[in-house]
């Protein structure tokens, strides 16, 4: 029986560059077709794209892509195995480009690209015409501009692009589990109404889309849930059957663990309904699907059922939010937590002080942050040492950057002009966006792959 064989070199934005490197040669030593896919796009890395193809017509696809590719295209190449990622971002065909020309820096020539676009809906809507869709997420778009809108293409697209023959396909916006599921539909063959198979494929993409997820990262808790050798962690490969059957393993001689459990965590991961995971190609239900243990870091996985996509398309729409105003300063030592509530105190009354009319969020990090509100109550810590190290952050969100920068400087202020010993401070005044979620009739999306050639 056929099998296909998909590999992950990335599961995020900036995730381990090297990764891929023991993938591919795990993937060169198999026979059968294969793959490698980098999932490296979010709502809001979208959005920082598209600002950044503003700025420059060139830009606006991922920015490692100089850091992933150059370190396996040359093997992939050789090996026949073919690369599938959303490094595209906000500008694919400025991606396909960019990968022409790391392809002749390495030597490597007549290398087929195709990029994959459709997805960017201000090339074919209005402002008005976005703002009136249906809103299924977020708080909506108030008089605030609007970024970046794109709707999640599926699937066949990613096929058709790879019926081209090419050997890289730079897509955008497109489902993450569609990066797996288009090698799959070109390989076997699955047509639209093959609704198990489809189901299976989208199961195949979601395990594998946060890469070393289901292979033993972001597992661990040490003496409750250990995984071996987790800074050399294998990132995952699947083995997918024309019948839609899925065995995820990992690469070859690395750290990492797939087992039942790894697997059930991510197959769980961002599933709303189990019975109506919604995507472009079929709406999945995993609630008869089946983790079993086959060998040592082998998980098959089988029994999804598939039933016909919904009939329009989800987009995320992004907006101006602003600037966000951060500073940190250390305190350490004898009594290091009273002189960082001192600081805090400080910053918030400093605040008040110059007229800052939004609300200014100042925490004791070590004593409160991650799950507080900036409740009044919650900022008195209990039990804690009164020596020790501790790390003041006040933020702001503001509609003026000025506002941004001035809470950051009143954290660098005190430097002098707060409680003894304070360290180590830093800096950061960003521009931010917000997002939200609507549909759009597919008549909306148009598709299309573009073949491009090397300069």
């Amino acid at each position: 029986m056929t099998k296909v064989y998909i590999g992950c070199g990335a599961g995020f934005s900036g995730d381990r560059f090297d990764a891929a490197v023991p993938v591919v040669a795990t993937l060169s030593a198999l026979d059968g077709e294969r793959f490698l896919i980098y999932e490296v796009l979010a709502e809001r890395t979208l959005a920082i794209a598209q600002k950044l193809k503003r700025d420059n017509p060139e830009q606006g696809y991922s920015p490692f892509l100089d850091a992933y590719l150059p370190l396996v295209l040359a093997d992939c190449v050789r090996n026949g195995i073919r690369i599938v990622t959303n490094m595209g971002a906000a500008n694919p065909l400025g991606a396909a480009r960019r990968v022409q020309v790391l392809a002749r820096s390495l030597g490597v020539r007549g290398l087929k690209v195709a990029a994959l676009t459709g997805d960017d809906l201000l090339a074919t809507m209005t402002d008005t015409e976005i703002r009136a869709q249906p809103l299924i997420e977020g708080l909506g778009f108030g008089d605030r501009s609007v970024v970046a809108a794109n709707a999640y293409l599926g699937a066949q697209p990613v096929a058709q692009a790879l019926a081209t023959g090419a050997q890289v396909v730079l897509v955008g916006r497109t489902t993450d589990a569609a990066l797996s599921l288009g090698p799959l539909i070109h390989v076997h063959g699955w047509q639209a109404d093959a609704l198990d198979r489809l189901a299976q494929g989208t199961v195949c993409g979601h395990l594998l889309e946060c890469g070393a997820q289901v292979s033993g990262a972001y597992f661990p808790d040490p003496g409750f849930k250990d995984v071996e050798d987790l800074a050399n962690v294998g990132f995952p490969i699947a083995e997918v059957a024309a019948d839609g059957d899925v065995v995820i393993t990992k690469a070859a001689n690395t750290g990492g663990l797939v087992s039942r459990a790894t697997v059930i965590e991510q197959l769980l991961y961002e599933i709303h309904d189990p019975h109506s995971y919604l995507t472009p190609d079929v709406t999945l239900d995993i609630g008869e699907v089946r983790v079993e243990e086959v060998g040592a870091h082998r998980v098959r996985v089988h029994g999804a059922r598939g039933k016909p996509p919904p009939v329009t398309l989800k987009a995320t729409v992004c907006v101006d939010a602003g600037w966000l105003g951060e500073g940190e300063i250390s305190y350490a030592g004898p009594n290091a937590l009273a002189r960082a509530q001192l600081a805090a105190a400080v910053v918030r009354k400093r605040c008040g002080a110059i007229g800052i009319d939004e609300v200014v969020r100042v925490d004791v990090l070590g004593t409160q942050a991650v799950f507080d509100s900036n409740a009044p109550a919650r900022r008195t810590p209990v039990s804690f040492p009164p020596d020790g190290e501790y790390r003041v952050r006040a933020a702001v969100r503001s509609a003026q950057r000025a506002v941004a920068q001035r809470v950051s400087d009143e954290v660098l202020s005190l430097y002098c002009s707060g409680p003894a010993a304070g360290a180590g401070v830093r800096q950061h005044v960003t521009a931010q966006v917000s997002t939200a979620s609507i549909l759009v009739g597919r008549e909306r999306v148009r598709p299309q792959v573009t073949l491009v050639e090397a300069p």
